[in-house]
């Protein structure tokens, strides 16, 4: 039986896992790699803001760290927990708005070593004064020398390459596909209009969902000009979403997607 409706992946986080969460490795290897190289100290306190179901918070929570994260959508804040909780682990997730929040509001009175939020998360917050707020915010939860992984794509010069994107992933007898498609890029609003699809299926059930969400657009020289304007931050180095820690690249006007290595002054 096919069900068709509106709704937000966000608000099924078991999808949301299953989505984003089955190609975790490279992501981790990076970050490892670039707390290894650029944190000044020991790298054992990690921060991220924009969670989501943490499907890498749990990953270095088993790894010895400790974590914690932050999320505006409760069913994915429970998610994260609930797994942690099945392991044995801390339940270190919080509800919380990433552009405005504090450390001492959830508790916690020591910075942390390295904030991370590689999938986009950022974009989501639609003005510069909320851009700023959250680079701000993430600046007074990590310590002098520690860093910040942010990635996000970008808006280049010319006409976007890719405008589309289709993957589809599995765990046990769930299988969840999805098509994420740009309808509109507004550079004058700075708005971007995408559509997402998802199909998702189990011997019993299949279900699709569609999904208009919007996206705030950054030109390169926007992106670099938001990180000049909050001083606590310096930009170290510069990758794409591939994940090279060995292959950093140069910023420029035909980028498409970038990882900042954001250090802490």
């Amino acid at each position: 039986m096919v069900k068709n409706r509106d709704g937000k992946l966000y608000d099924h986080p078991k999808y949301y896992d299953v989505v984003f969460g089955n190609d975790w490795r490279s992501e981790f290897r990076f970050l490892q790699e670039c707390f290894r190289e650029h944190v000044s100290g020991r790298s054992q306190r990690l921060f991220e803001p924009a969670c989501g179901t943490g499907r890498l918070l749990h990953r270095f929570s088993k790894a010895g760290y400790q974590v914690w994260g932050l999320d505006l959508n409760p069913h994915a804040v429970r998610y994260c927990n609930a797994r942690q909780r099945r392991h044995q682990l801390p339940e270190t997730a919080a509800v919380g708005d990433m552009s405005d929040f504090s450390l001492v509001d959830f508790g916690i009175r020591r910075p942390f070593d390295a904030a991370f939020n590689t999938i986009n998360s950022f974009r989501h917050l639609d003005s510069e004064a909320a851009a700023r707020g959250h680079l701000r915010c993430v600046a007074n939860a990590v310590r002098s020398g520690g860093i910040y992984v942010l990635g996000f794509h970008l808006t280049p010069a010319h006409d976007p390459f890719c405008v589309e994107e289709s993957w589809e992933a599995s765990r046990g007898t769930l299988t969840v596909a999805t098509r994420m498609r740009t309808t509109d890029i507004n550079r004058r609003t700075r708005q971007e209009m995408v559509e997402m699809l998802v199909d998702v299926r189990t011997p019993a059930q299949h279900n699709t969902f569609q999904e208009e969400m919007v996206f705030r657009t950054y030109s390169a020289d926007q992106a670099r000009a938001l990180l000049r304007s909050v001083p606590e931050w310096n930009v170290v180095s510069t990758y794409d979403f591939a994940y090279d820690f060995d292959n950093p690249m140069k910023v420029d006007g035909a980028t498409e997607d970038v990882v900042f290595v954001l250090r802490r002054e």
